[in-house]
């Protein structure tokens, strides 16, 4: 069944008598066609200002005498198979959906703040582009879900106008993902100079200047593009119930001076992106003089993603202008090839998806490049005047000569009590420098005099104790008490 059939006004078939109308098979009452105003057209349909209703093959309603229809479908059900159009829809549906998940992972990654807010440089600013592109993938989602009954229908209906409206939506987001990018570019390496010496980039006024009108001209080209798209009637689009109907009410409506004037603004917008470029090579990175010297410096500066987005963004403004001008190869054709619409459509917005995406993944947070450029300077410095600065764990072990372990176990070998604690005790006695008054000596009593080999050792605390600290003090072993001479450790004893 062709997607457009031809349709006029076809007088009701006579019936059985001068009241009855035979129609697929089934017989009317033309008195109650008429009082309800149906008519029958040659595609197959009856309708009036209000209803309309197949009436061929398989569908066979029943009419009731006060203008009800029985076992009906409406004209505008989704009756025919899915086709090219609505495949590819889904597929790219998938894709902005499935770009959702990354966009978010690499805001959180690349937006995190690391650094005091700085009033010239906010992290908002280069958020920015990624709240543009969670758009973009919202609306093309949205957009390619919607296609999948622009053709199912029988008639074209409202499907067909969802797709376009979020579809139109998609162009300013688009432009607006791709601004931001290219302008936080800029800022980036403004902040790269600016922290490395707040006195090397001069004041210019006209820099100043550019930098504080770029920004409104482009919203304002792309709420231009929005605003000459969007508040519009939309119902004359859908009205492709046959050819006649097309060319004489949906081909006007979708090539009006509206829908050029958007395409006019989108490029307005788009030779700005491009001029946002320039004036970040212009003015922070190294100059060059000469019109060829120029151009190798735009090109040798400037990141391959960003000429990559410049193209892609390019390529669907062309179709913009195509769409614009030429209704057979536009999104809003209801049987339009679906080659035009999705390659140079839907795909040029998807590119700038994942190249924004995977340069996400593979950079770096600025704040942390910041951080490393600030301690690769402050390197730099420490050896020109020949500090070498030790490793960070040098820090950290300065006061603990045993390391990780022995720190663990040092504070605890004193406390407590038990055989491990009188251990340490015992071996702390016996390899310190014990001190004793000048003129005093050492010398041990007992009860029973024996030779020198015969007294016993005093080792610890039990030793202690059962010597008797004080001169004198009389024990069952013996009695210390001290005498002339220095006592450097136990083991003199």
């Amino acid at each position: 069944m062709p997607l457009v059939t031809a349709r006029g006004l076809v007088q009701f078939p006579d019936g059985a008598n001068s009241t009855d109308v035979l129609i697929n098979g089934l017989h009317f009452n033309r008195t109650t066609l008429s009082y309800w105003n149906y008519t029958l057209w040659s595609n197959g349909t009856l309708s009036n200002e209000s209803r309309c209703y197949l009436v061929f093959d398989k569908y066979k309603p029943v009419l009731l005498s006060n203008g009800t229809f029985l076992n009906a479908t409406s004209c505008y059900a989704p009756i025919n198979d899915i086709r090219a159009r609505a495949m590819l829809g889904i597929a790219s549906s998938c894709v902005f959906a499935a770009s959702i998940m990354f966009t978010l992972v690499n805001l959180r990654k690349l937006g995190k703040r690391h650094l005091p807010s700085e009033k010239r440089f906010r992290a908002v600013g280069r958020r920015w582009q990624w709240y543009w592109l969670l758009a973009l993938a919202a609306f093309g989602c949205i957009s390619g879900f919607m296609s999948i009954d622009v053709n199912r229908s029988y008639l074209s209906n409202d499907s067909l106008i969802y797709q376009a409206f979020s579809y139109e939506l998609m162009i300013p987001c688009m432009l607006a993902a791709v601004w931001e990018a290219a302008r936080h570019w800029g800022s980036w390496n403004e902040r790269r100079i600016v922290d490395e010496d707040p006195n090397k980039l001069p004041r210019d006024e006209v820099r100043e200047r550019k930098e504080f009108w770029m920004p409104l001209i482009f919203y304002l080209f792309s709420f231009m593009n929005f605003f000459m798209t969007i508040p519009r009637t939309w119902t004359y689009i859908k009205l492709q119930r046959s050819k006649h109907q097309q060319e004489s009410i949906a081909r006007p409506a979708a090539t009006d001076g509206r829908f050029k004037a958007a395409a006019f603004f989108a490029l307005g917008a788009w030779f700005l992106i491009s001029y946002s470029l320039q004036h970040s090579v212009h003015y922070y990175k190294p100059p060059n003089h000469g019109l060829w010297n120029r151009v190798n410096g735009f090109l040798h500066y400037v990141p391959v993603r960003f000429v990559i987005l410049i193209v892609l963004s390019a390529a669907q403004i062309a179709y913009v202008f195509l769409s614009a001008f030429d209704f057979d190869v536009s999104l809003l054709k209801y049987d339009s090839n679906p080659a035009w619409i999705y390659g140079f459509g839907y795909l040029p917005s998807i590119l700038i998806i994942v190249v924004m995406e995977v340069w996400g993944y593979i950079g770096e947070n600025e704040d942390l490049q910041i951080i490393e450029q600030r301690r690769q300077r402050d390197r730099e410095a420490d050896a020109e005047i020949g500090i070498t600065r030790k490793p960070r764990w040098w820090h950290d072990q300065q006061n603990w000569h045993g390391g990780a372990p022995q720190r663990a176990r040092d504070p605890t070998q004193d406390i407590g009590g038990g055989r491990a604690t009188q251990r340490h005790v015992e071996r702390g006695l016996e390899m310190g420098t014990m001190t004793a008054k000048p003129g005093s000596t050492l010398t041990t009593h007992t009860d029973n005099p024996t030779s020198p080999a015969d007294v016993p050792e005093v080792r610890g605390l039990e030793g202690r104790e059962a010597a008797g600290t004080d001169t004198g003090t009389k024990t069952s072993r013996g009695t210390v008490i001290v005498a002339q001479g220095p006592v450097r450790s136990m083991l003199d004893i």
